[in-house]
C-alpha cells in the first residue's frame, strides 16, 4: 500500500504536528503501508520525511520516495530510498507541482493532510483526494474534534 502527504509550506506548533505524524505513520505502517511518496517542498513535507526516517529505523521495509516535479533539477536526494518522475514532460513548468501532486494522490491509497485553510496548493491537493474518494487522515479533523 502507498501513502502520500499534502500540507502547507509553513506549519505552526511543529512539535504537535510531529507527534501526530509519528502516530499516524506508525499506524499506517502497521496497516501495511510500505511506500511513502513525499514532495520535498516546505515545512510539512520536511517534517513528514524526518518522521519517516525515524520510523525507518524500526521499520526498514518502508520506502521513502521523493516525487520530482521537475526532471532537470538538482535536488538533494539523500535521506530518500529513491526518486520518481511522473509523466510530466508535456506539462508547462508553472503547473508541474500541481500535476505532480495530483499524480501522487491518484497513485496512493491514503493521503495524510495538514491543511488548515481552503486556499493554496495543499488545499487543492486535498480537494483532489476527496474527489478521488481517497482515504484521508487529516490533522485538521484531529484538532477540530
Amino acid at each position: 500500500m502507498t501513502a502520500t502527504f499534502c500540507g502547507h509550506a509553513q506549519i505552526s506548533r511543529s512539535a504537535d504536528v510531529e507527534k501526530w505524524l509519528y502516530a499516524v505513520t506508525l499506524h499506517l505502517i502497521e496497516q501495511g503501508v510500505n511506500i511513502f511518496y513525499l514532495g520535498g517542498y516546505g515545512a510539512f513535507d520536511s517534517l513528514a520525511a524526518a518522521v519517516l526516517r525515524k520510523q525507518k529505523i524500526q521499520h526498514p521495509e518502508i520506502e521513502l520516495i521523493l516525487v520530482l516535479a521537475y526532471f532537470d533539477t538538482k535536488r538533494d536526494i539523500s535521506g530518500y530510498d529513491s526518486t520518481v518522475y511522473p509523466p510530466l514532460e508535456t506539462v508547462p513548468r508553472r503547473f508541474a507541482i500541481s500535476h505532480r501532486n495530483r499524480w501522487m494522490v491518484e497513485t496512493s491509497d491514503v493521503v495524510v493532510a495538514y491543511v488548515l485553510h481552503d486556499w493554496g496548493g495543499a488545499a487543492a491537493t486535498l480537494r483532489c483526494a476527496r474527489k478521488k474518494k481517497k482515504q484521508i487522515i487529516s490533522y485538521f479533523d484531529e484538532v477540530d474534534s
